[in-house]
Protein backbone atom coordinates (compact mmCIF):
# COMPACT_ATOMS: atom_id res chain seq x y z
CA UNK A 1 0.00 0.00 0.00
CA UNK A 2 1.09 3.35 -0.78
CA UNK A 3 0.19 7.10 1.10
CA UNK A 4 0.26 10.39 -0.61
CA UNK A 5 1.10 13.30 1.50
CA UNK A 6 0.39 16.97 -0.01
CA UNK A 7 0.80 19.91 2.53
CA UNK A 8 -0.76 23.88 1.58
CA UNK A 9 -0.56 26.94 3.15
CA UNK A 10 -3.81 28.78 3.56
CA UNK A 11 -4.40 32.71 4.44
CA UNK A 12 -7.25 32.48 6.19
CA UNK A 13 -9.08 31.98 9.86
CA UNK A 14 -8.71 27.94 10.81
CA UNK A 15 -12.30 27.76 11.44
CA UNK A 16 -12.96 29.04 7.49
CA UNK A 17 -10.84 26.54 5.66
CA UNK A 18 -12.68 24.28 7.83
CA UNK A 19 -15.78 25.36 6.55
CA UNK A 20 -14.31 24.55 2.84
CA UNK A 21 -13.21 21.09 3.77
CA UNK A 22 -16.34 19.80 5.12
CA UNK A 23 -19.78 21.85 3.85
CA UNK A 24 -20.69 21.44 0.38
CA UNK A 25 -21.35 24.24 -0.73
CA UNK A 26 -17.81 25.20 -0.30
CA UNK A 27 -16.52 21.72 -1.35
CA UNK A 28 -18.00 22.28 -4.99
CA UNK A 29 -15.76 25.46 -5.59
CA UNK A 30 -12.91 23.54 -5.34
CA UNK A 31 -14.07 19.49 -5.27
CA UNK A 32 -12.28 17.69 -8.44
CA UNK A 33 -9.22 18.18 -10.69
CA UNK A 34 -9.18 21.71 -13.21
CA UNK A 35 -11.82 21.25 -16.29
CA UNK A 36 -13.89 19.17 -13.87
CA UNK A 37 -17.70 19.67 -12.82
CA UNK A 38 -19.33 18.10 -10.37
CA UNK A 39 -23.39 17.31 -11.67
CA UNK A 40 -24.14 15.18 -9.12
CA UNK A 41 -22.92 14.35 -5.26
CA UNK A 42 -24.03 14.69 -1.42
CA UNK A 43 -20.27 16.22 -0.02
CA UNK A 44 -21.54 16.53 3.26
CA UNK A 45 -18.80 16.09 5.65
CA UNK A 46 -19.83 17.75 8.54
CA UNK A 47 -20.91 14.40 10.09
CA UNK A 48 -20.19 10.55 9.81
CA UNK A 49 -21.70 9.39 7.32
CA UNK A 50 -22.04 8.03 3.12
CA UNK A 51 -20.55 10.92 0.71
CA UNK A 52 -20.18 10.33 -2.86
CA UNK A 53 -19.68 13.22 -6.14
CA UNK A 54 -19.62 12.24 -9.84
CA UNK A 55 -17.03 14.42 -11.38
CA UNK A 56 -17.52 15.25 -15.16
CA UNK A 57 -14.67 16.11 -17.73
CA UNK A 58 -14.89 18.39 -20.87
CA UNK A 59 -15.97 15.59 -23.23
CA UNK A 60 -18.76 14.46 -21.14
CA UNK A 61 -17.28 11.39 -19.40
CA UNK A 62 -18.17 10.72 -15.58
CA UNK A 63 -16.07 9.75 -12.54
CA UNK A 64 -18.14 8.38 -9.61
CA UNK A 65 -16.73 8.07 -5.99
CA UNK A 66 -17.35 7.50 -2.95
CA UNK A 67 -17.16 6.67 0.66
CA UNK A 68 -17.67 6.87 4.20
CA UNK A 69 -17.25 10.11 6.47
CA UNK A 70 -15.44 8.49 9.54
CA UNK A 71 -13.99 11.21 11.52
CA UNK A 72 -14.81 15.24 11.87
CA UNK A 73 -13.15 16.82 15.12
CA UNK A 74 -14.14 20.70 14.68
CA UNK A 75 -11.60 22.37 13.47
CA UNK A 76 -8.52 20.46 12.80
CA UNK A 77 -9.80 17.21 11.20
CA UNK A 78 -11.62 15.17 8.68
CA UNK A 79 -11.57 11.56 7.33
CA UNK A 80 -13.19 9.60 5.26
CA UNK A 81 -12.71 6.25 2.94
CA UNK A 82 -12.34 6.64 -0.73
CA UNK A 83 -13.04 4.48 -3.97
CA UNK A 84 -13.95 4.98 -7.26
CA UNK A 85 -16.39 2.61 -9.15
CA UNK A 86 -16.34 1.02 -12.67
CA UNK A 87 -18.20 1.84 -15.86
CA UNK A 88 -20.63 -0.51 -14.15
CA UNK A 89 -21.42 1.30 -10.76
CA UNK A 90 -19.02 -1.47 -9.04
CA UNK A 91 -17.44 0.54 -6.00
CA UNK A 92 -13.67 -0.63 -5.80
CA UNK A 93 -11.44 -0.92 -3.35
CA UNK A 94 -11.61 1.43 0.04
CA UNK A 95 -8.63 3.85 -0.10
CA UNK A 96 -8.47 6.39 3.22
CA UNK A 97 -8.19 10.48 2.69
CA UNK A 98 -7.19 12.38 6.27
CA UNK A 99 -7.42 16.57 5.83
CA UNK A 100 -5.91 17.98 9.29
CA UNK A 101 -5.67 21.66 9.70
CA UNK A 102 -3.24 23.55 12.01
CA UNK A 103 -3.51 27.28 13.00
CA UNK A 104 -0.23 28.45 12.33
CA UNK A 105 -1.01 32.34 12.83
CA UNK A 106 -4.53 34.45 13.35
CA UNK A 107 -5.33 34.44 9.69
CA UNK A 108 -3.10 31.26 8.32
CA UNK A 109 -3.50 27.44 8.39
CA UNK A 110 -1.70 24.43 7.13
CA UNK A 111 -3.54 21.86 5.67
CA UNK A 112 -2.04 18.35 5.61
CA UNK A 113 -3.82 16.12 2.74
CA UNK A 114 -2.65 12.63 3.35
CA UNK A 115 -4.38 9.63 1.23
CA UNK A 116 -3.71 6.47 2.67
CA UNK A 117 -3.65 2.35 1.26
CA UNK A 118 -3.39 3.79 -2.39
CA UNK A 119 -2.77 0.52 -4.53
CA UNK A 120 0.54 0.99 -6.12
CA UNK A 121 2.63 3.88 -6.80
CA UNK A 122 0.75 4.57 -10.74
CA UNK A 123 -2.47 4.61 -8.02
CA UNK A 124 -0.74 7.42 -6.07
CA UNK A 125 0.79 9.37 -8.69
CA UNK A 126 -2.93 9.87 -10.59
CA UNK A 127 -4.17 11.11 -6.93
CA UNK A 128 -1.10 13.47 -6.64
CA UNK A 129 -2.54 15.03 -9.98
CA UNK A 130 -6.10 15.06 -9.14
CA UNK A 131 -5.47 16.14 -5.78
CA UNK A 132 -3.01 19.00 -6.56
CA UNK A 133 -4.82 20.25 -9.27
CA UNK A 134 -8.11 20.50 -7.01
CA UNK A 135 -5.87 21.66 -3.91
CA UNK A 136 -4.63 24.65 -6.56
CA UNK A 137 -8.43 25.61 -6.52
CA UNK A 138 -8.66 25.73 -3.13
CA UNK A 139 -5.47 27.77 -2.85
CA UNK A 140 -6.24 30.16 -5.22
CA UNK A 141 -9.39 31.13 -2.51
CA UNK A 142 -6.91 31.91 -0.03
CA UNK A 143 -3.57 32.98 -1.52
CA UNK A 144 -0.58 33.53 0.79
CA UNK A 145 1.17 36.94 0.60
CA UNK A 146 4.68 37.10 -0.47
Amino acid sequence: MTTLVLERLLAAPIATVFDFVTRQENLLEWWGPEGMTIPEGDLDFTRPGPWFSVMQNAEGATFKVSGEVTTVSPHDRVAFTWAWHDETGQRGRDSQVIIDLTEVGKDSTRLVLTHNDLADEESARNHDMGWTSSLKKLERKFPMRD
